[in-house]
């Protein structure tokens, strides 16, 4: 194995566990950074355990993971009728929670949220239902995200194997 090689192969790797972190994190676009890693690894050999048609359909599942997150993260919250304010804490809600662990994870949507209502003047009563509307909707989106990602991840393994 060359050293390019080896570096590709370093580099795909990486940028497949940063995906996979940011399936999870709102900082990052995980989807992208798996699909991205996954090309890199097919490259490092030429395309030739991984090819087309399979980087095709990991491409769909990458196009599929970003329109479900989208529409998750939206859907969840109009349902409940919360307004673009508890949408956007909800999302810095996530990324301030990410720095407390597991627990701000949980919480930090859902307060950001509430506090997003809060500041466009809602009763708290409909700041707390468009906040569980807002977390639902992020959570429903990571959990589709780490999915699609791992079936990607999965995917691309059986491929490379067989």
């Amino acid at each position: 194995m060359e050293w390019t090689e080896v570096l590709l192969v370093v580099t795909g790797i990486a940028l497949v566990a940063v995906g996979l972190a940011g399936a999870v994190l709102p900082a990052l676009p995980g989807l992208p950074f798996v699909f991205g890693g996954l090309w890199t690894l097919a490259f490092a050999n030429d395309y030739a355990r991984v090819g087309g048609v399979m980087l095709g359909i990991l491409g769909a599942l990458l196009a599929v993971g970003l329109v479900l997150d989208f529409i998750a993260g939206s859907l969840g919250a109009r349902r409940l009728g919360a307004s673009p304010q508890a949408v956007a804490g909800a999302t810095l809600g996530t990324f301030v929670g990410m720095f407390f662990g597991l627990p701000g994870l949980l919480i930090g949507p859902f307060l950001g949220a509430v506090a997003g209502e809060l500041k466009a003047r809602r009763p708290i009563m409909q700041a707390t239902t468009s906040g569980v509307g807002a977390w639902l909707g992020l959570m429903i989106g990571i959990v589709a995200k780490l999915v699609i990602a791992l079936i990607m991840i999965g995917l691309f393994a059986f491929d490379y194997l067989v």
